[in-house]
């Protein structure tokens, strides 16, 4: 039997997921979509939000993940994620990933962006205040 991985998928606030006999794992990162198989060399990986596969005996397997992580070392895989969604079929996890994680990134940008100028004006008139 060939080498086979373990992936554990983690959550900010619990363990998701622990799962063994993995064969081969896709991921996706700003650059696109990469696989990983047992003897890949290590590697750490940024995350978007997408679909994640892996692939045991019993066939492939698909989530949806918010951004996060990708640590692999040896033959054990960690996936961290803001929130993981499991799905029988890929339009309904594709559908998640943009009604979901990608409208929360946008609400995140806002609010970052708003929080810039907020700080900018205070850095403002605090050096208004001390000349």
């Amino acid at each position: 039997m060939p080498d086979t991985m373990t992936l554990n998928i983690l959550l900010p606030q619990r363990v998701y997921a622990t799962i063994t006999g993995v064969e081969r794992i896709v991921a996706e990162n700003g650059e696109g979509a990469f696989g990983l198989l047992p003897h890949r060399l290590d590697c750490v990986a940024a995350l978007r939000p997408g679909i994640l596969a892996y692939v045991t005996a019993d066939g492939e397997h698909w989530l949806a993940i918010d951004e996060g992580t990708l640590v692999k070392t040896g033959l054990n895989v960690r996936v961290a994620a803001r929130a993981v969604q499991a799905g029988a079929d890929l339009p309904s996890l594709h559908a998640a990933i943009a009604n979901q994680y990608l409208a929360i990134d946008e609400n995140e940008r806002a609010a970052r962006g708003a929080m810039r100028k907020l700080e900018a004006g205070f850095v403002h008139a605090l050096g208004e205040h001390h000349a």
